[in-house]
């Protein structure tokens, strides 16, 4: 059993660096039918310079654009403390805690490594569900430290963005351009303002889905209890529709950082969900329990 789930997760990486190659080649090109080969290296140097700047700075921006204000054993105890045995459980160092001021439940990692990783979770979170609903979250949230979705994540949502910027500049070099030094034109620069960013996005949400599903096994693992992760979930779906965060709404291309789509509308598992459908979500994690492999871990804290 051991080795097949090793096999699995061999597959996942597999899968999500195939989809990131993709994405590569994608933005490579929209910078050859730009410009030719000169627009290949073009693309090349801007992905390479915004996926720096993400590498260094991406969790202090989206720190700021949530407003979420760092805490330590002082001043949230009861989570800090919690986040330290699941750090531990996990094999990882302390990673910084914060908490959003936000009264949707809902949490999030980030971080370019694990040595440099930060967990938040809404005060709506913190409010709503029981210490072992809370535990199964921050255990997701580790998990994906664990894992380096955080960067990969990143750099995924970097470069989808680049390619939007690209797509655009696409259309206005192919209005402003003529046909015998633009092979695009005014038509192949609109279809590819159009259908470039959504090919984009396509991958950037399977990526997406792919680290969720790991990230949920993994965190079961953590915790030692998937049900408690299932739990959280299922109270999450319920309460977060319910309750708007301006802040993701202001920022979507932040909205699969979260553990659940902190945006309304957007909960079913299809090509252009951030998320995989909540309810196959707690079915795997109820058949992960259901074999016996994790269940019954408890930590200092059950």
């Amino acid at each position: 059993m051991r080795r097949l789930r090793g096999v699995i997760a061999v597959l996942n990486h597999a899968r999500t660096f195939m989809l990131l190659a993709a994405m590569t080649a994608l933005f490579l090109g929209i910078g050859y039918l730009i410009g030719g080969s000169g627009g290949i290296v073009i693309a090349f140097m801007i992905a390479a310079a915004m996926n720096v700047f993400a590498y260094w700075n991406s969790d202090k921006v989206v720190l700021r654009m949530y407003g979420a204000r760092e805490v330590d054993a002082r001043s949230a105890p009861e989570l800090v403390g919690l986040v330290r045995q699941l750090a531990l459980r996990a094999g990882l160092p302390m990673p910084r805690v914060y908490i959003m001021d936000n009264d949707q439940p809902n949490a999030f990692a980030t971080g370019r490594n694990p040595q440099n990783a930060a967990v938040a979770a809404t005060t709506g979170l913190l409010r709503s569900l029981t210490q072992e609903e809370i535990a199964g979250v921050m255990a997701h949230e580790l998990a994906h430290v664990r894992n380096r979705d955080t960067l990969t994540m990143t750099i995924t949502a970097t470069i989808a963005g680049a390619i939007g910027m690209l797509a655009n500049f696409a259309f206005f070099f192919g209005a402003a351009g003529d046909n015998r030094n633009n092979p695009l034109g005014i038509v192949g620069a609109l279809l590819l303002m159009i259908v470039g960013p959504m090919a984009a996005a396509l991958v950037q949400f399977a990526i997406s889905r792919t680290r969720e599903y790991e990230a949920d096994k993994l965190g079961a693992e953590i915790c030692g209890q998937p049900l408690w992760l299932a739990s959280a979930l299922q109270r999450l779906e319920q309460l977060a529709g319910r309750v708007d965060n301006h802040a993701a709404e202001r920022n979507p291309a932040t909205a699969h950082m979260f553990i659940v789509n902190p945006l309304h509308g957007g909960s079913m598992d299809n090509l252009f969900s951030t998320h995989p459908a909540t309810a196959n979500r707690i079915r795997r994690l109820r058949e992960l329990a259901g074999s016996g492999t994790v269940a019954g871990k408890r930590g200092p804290w059950g």
